[in-house]
């Protein structure tokens, strides 16, 4: 019996009350990354809860109940949220108003996951990926890092020494934590900060005092489905425009994080039950939540780095975490809790985040061998960077059509695509380097370092 072999038998005679222990941890593995994103979008945290574990249980159903992933809340489409809500004050509506037009945008992204896993179903992975190559993909998540740190600063502005202190943390976590402890720099960075802020008076914690402890995990207003009561059809499109490309970079992130976790368990998963059906169930889950609106899923390296750390594969323990996660979302005042985090918290964290981001970037580019001597990959890469942040800093974020609006991102996507579809050079092959094919990973997660 193989080592793999031995941990999952291992696991399936853990026991009610290890497993209960085991699904407890991965979900607070994934809690601090989870919730960061309806803080810093504005979404609905009950509803993010709610659909992550929803998700995941979906993802598992659609994956023959084999592949041991907890889907959380995706960081890459946070520029697509910010880009729709700056679009939407064009059109005199607030921030809240706009983020359902968002949702729409991120189901629309979800379609795309369905295309692609039908083109690689018909057609194999190695085909279909030349058209997305590092050479596009990496230089899109270096600009969506770049053109959200703007918002870090300014979030860091409004109380320097707190966000330093989660920044602090964060680092020396990621740095000497040993291990759970450095599964989860995002969440302790956080809960520092937070409870300093706290012990100095910063925080309002009158919403806690006033939120039930029962309550429904969203609001018909903050679903997409409310926007087609009374449509802004140009914001609509414009909200499609501006996201669906990013799903570029989310896809492909997709796909290291399904190489990631064969590699930690040991099995193939691409192959068993395949790549289609695994990118079926991350797009399913994705149109779910943002119908509902809460973000945009993506499979979570920190769970990855919990199984490495446990060695324990079974697909129920990821399960039992799903659960708990729909039972939490059910609970207001702790929504309101999180919700009464300070600003400075947010932006220390965020800080860090979209750095991390923009070198995930530059590390999907430099593991994959990008040759940078050639003028066509100098060309695609320019244009892309160029374009995404000079249109995010000089157009007010995008470029009105009359009929849309393209965000940079999306501009910048979508040049990058058909530049490299169209000059002469292509020389990507997909799962011909698998350290390469593992270089496309937004979360913070150090555990999974060799």
């Amino acid at each position: 019996m193989t080592n793999t072999q031995q941990a999952i038998h291992d696991a399936r005679n853990l026991g009610k009350g290890r497993m209960l222990t085991l699904g407890l941890q991965h979900m607070f593995a994934m809690f601090g990354a989870t919730v960061l994103v309806p803080v810093i979008t504005g979404l609905s945290m009950s509803a993010t809860l709610l659909f992550a574990g929803l998700g995941t249980l979906l993802f598992h159903l659609l994956t023959k109940m084999r592949v041991p992933a907890f889907l959380g809340s995706s960081f890459a489409f946070l520029g697509g949220y910010a880009a729709v809500v700056s679009m939407g004050e064009t059109h005199g509506l607030s921030a809240a108003e706009s983020l359902p037009y968002a949702c729409i945008g991120v189901f629309s992204a979800g379609i795309i996951y369905f295309i692609l896993a039908g083109l690689i179903a018909a057609f194999g992975a190695r085909k279909v990926m030349r058209f997305f190559p590092p050479i596009v993909t990496g230089p899109i998540i270096i600009a969506i890092g770049l053109t959200l740190s703007g918002s870090a600063i300014q979030n860091c502005n409004s109380n320097w020494w707190i966000a330093l202190l989660a920044i602090a943390i964060i680092i020396v976590v990621n740095i000497w934590g040993n291990g759970m402890i450095r599964i989860i720099p995002i969440l302790l960075g956080v809960l520092g900060s937070y409870i300093v802020a706290a012990a100095f008076g910063l925080c309002d914690f009158s919403p806690v005092k006033e939120a039930s402890w029962l309550g429904l995990p969203f609001q018909w207003k903050n679903t997409a489905l409310s926007v087609f009561s009374n449509p802004n059809w140009g914001l609509v499109l414009s909200a499609i425009f501006a996201i669906v490309p990013i799903s570029l970079a989310t896809m492909m992130e997709h796909i290291g994080d399904m190489c990631a976790i064969s590699s930690t368990v040991g099995k193939n998963f691409l192959e068993n039950p395949g790549l289609h059906r695994t990118l079926m169930g991350d797009g399913l889950a994705t149109m779910l939540a943002s119908l509902f609106g809460a973000p945009a899923n993506t499979t979570y390296g920190e769970n990855t780095g919990v199984l490495n750390l446990t060695k324990v594969y079974d697909p129920r323990v990821i399960r039992i975490a799903a659960v708990f996660a729909i039972i939490l979302s059910f609970c207001p005042k702790f929504s309101a809790l999180i919700a009464c985090m300070p600003a400075s918290t947010i932006g220390g964290v965020s800080l860090v985040l979209y750095g991390m981001i923009s070198a995930v970037g530059v590390r999907n580019i430099v593991e994959n061998q990008v040759d940078f001597t050639r003028s066509r990959n100098v060309i695609v890469a320019a244009l892309i960077l160029v374009l995404a942040i000079g249109i995010k800093y000089g157009s007010g974020d995008a470029i009105d059509l009359g009929f849309t609006s393209l965000s940079g991102l999306a501009v910048a996507a979508l040049v990058g695509v058909i530049l490299n579809a169209v000059l002469p050079g292509k020389d990507y092959e997909f799962g011909t380097n698998p350290q390469g094919d593992k270089a496309v990973d937004f979360e913070i997660n150090p555990s999974l370092r060799k």
